[in-house]
């Protein structure tokens, strides 16, 4: 007999004539893989799963240990909303399309250890052990582009700057992207232009990490999509353009207490209203700052984002108002203890949600179980710190290139535990393979300074 979450996938099938469905999974580096079923085949899918080759997916399986399958999460099941099988009126239309993200299992039926969601789900069963869910709300920035003869360029007449109101083509793309994002169930609590030219962000609700992971891997899919009928380009580069704002995915967490049913990091007495957990997950955050930089950002670009003077976090220290601190404690309303949170600034868009939730998780956590202490806030701009300073306050820097960043996370034990021996390794010979191909490259920039000069 189906199951309700069945059936009532297949009745949203039927009422809105969407006659398939793509199987969605995505790899170590977090690009989107799919598999387009017709809707008669969801059902043989959930009870049995659909089978697929992993080994041409980045980072999953060798040609030995290719076969693998796919189980729907139906809590993910939605209508594509660029794909519809019903227009606005009632009328129907030739066919419509559907997606449901899926979890990995291997041949044996266990959860493939190569597959993200599963190295996030394992995470959060640990840190359920222990009493706690983690909530998380990524705020992810992006550039709209316009392809041109010279490559890409912003958009346009696009001189707005932060919250700046306007009333150019990205402002009615973003209203799009928005109505897009509701459509697959995600809400939206605010959209605005960003700091740099071209540059904007669309935030959504705070919610338990699985959920936002799923959310934000189809936010970059969808705003993708809405680009693309405009003929614009969304990217989530880093770091796309010299000498203005990168883009960053500064991300909220907190841990709630499922025993109390109360917000775990929250402590009205607290001069920054942090309980004895938040100061602890706080240290693990620090901790492991330099292990688990790879993976929060995993380009060779990223690291043209975090650089100083830039409003991205270089220095490993917390605070509540400065926001060149690596953990900033934002401000909440009076009496909305339940809102206390931590935000990490350091991850960029271009990270694996999956992979990037269950090792801020597991940083975090560690400082919890070895109750370890954080340093003392540092309120003041940590750009104006001299070398002496910085030394003196015992305060490190993040890594400075992506091959700093891979040594740091080969020497981190609890952050390549919680990737798995699996994700671990394919993980760290992708990107050093990167790294490689990288560095032997001849800039124009090298071209332009030396060519003439030597």
């Amino acid at each position: 007999m189906a199951s309700k979450a069945l059936s009532a996938a297949l009745k949203l099938a039927d009422e809105r004539n969407l006659r398939f469905v793509s199987l969605q999974f995505t790899d170590i580096t977090g690009h989107v893989k799919s598999v387009q079923v017709p809707m008669h085949q969801l059902e043989p899918a959930v009870e049995g799963g659909k089978w697929f080759d992993g080994s041409s997916i980045e980072g999953f399986a060798r040609i030995a240990e290719s076969d693998m399958f796919l189980v729907p999460d139906l809590a993910t099941f939605s209508e594509i909303p660029w794909e519809p099988g019903v227009e606005g009126d009632g009328k129907q239309l030739t066919a419509g399309s559907a997606r449901v993200i899926c979890d990995v299992f291997t041949p044996n039926g266990d959860p493939f250890p190569g597959d993200p969601r599963w190295v996030l789900r394992r995470q959060l069963d640990k840190a359920k052990d222990l009493g706690y869910v983690l909530n998380t709300g990524p705020e992810l920035e992006f550039f709209l582009l316009r392809r041109s003869v010279d490559g890409v360029e912003t958009l346009p007449h696009d001189a707005a700057g932060y919250f700046d109101l306007s009333e150019d083509l990205g402002t009615e793309v973003r209203k799009e992207m928005m109505n897009d994002l509701e459509a697959f169930g995600i809400k939206v609590e605010t959209a605005h232009h960003e700091v740099a030219t071209g540059q904007h962000e669309i935030d959504f609700e705070y919610a338990d990490a699985l959920r936002t992971a799923d959310n934000a891997v189809t936010f970059k899919t969808t705003l993708k999509a809405v680009a693309a009928r405009h003929g614009l380009y969304a990217t989530f580069m880093p770091k796309p353009f010299f000498g203005i704002n990168g883009s960053g995915m500064h991300t909220h967490q907190s841990l709630w207490d499922i025993k109390k049913e109360r917000n775990a990091f929250s402590d009205a007495k607290d001069p920054y209203g942090l309980s004895t957990t938040a100061r602890q997950y706080i240290a693990g955050t620090l901790a492991h700052a330099r292990g688990m930089i790879a993976i929060l950002a995993p380009l060779v670009n990223s690291y043209k984002r975090l650089v100083p003077g830039y409003e991205a976090p270089v220095y490993i220290g917390w605070a509540r108002i400065n926001r060149s601190a690596l953990v900033r404690i934002p401000q909440i309303s009076k009496g909305s203890l339940n809102s206390t949170r931590i935000e990490l600034r350091c991850p960029d868009p271009s990270s694996n949600p999956y992979l990037a939730f269950a090792v801020m998780l597991a940083a975090g956590m560690d400082g919890v179980q070895k109750k370890m202490t954080p340093p003392e806030p540092v309120e003041e701009n940590l750009y104006h710190f001299d070398a002496a300073k910085l030394e003196s306050r015992q305060i490190k820097q993040l890594p400075g290139t992506l091959r700093e960043a891979l040594d740091e996370l080969r020497a981190d034990e609890v952050i390549a535990d919680a990737l798995g021996e699996h994700v671990f390794e394919r993980f760290i010979e992708a990107k050093t393979e990167e790294w490689d191909e990288y560095r032997m490259q001849v800039s124009s920039w090298e071209l332009d300074r030396y060519l003439e000069a030597f």
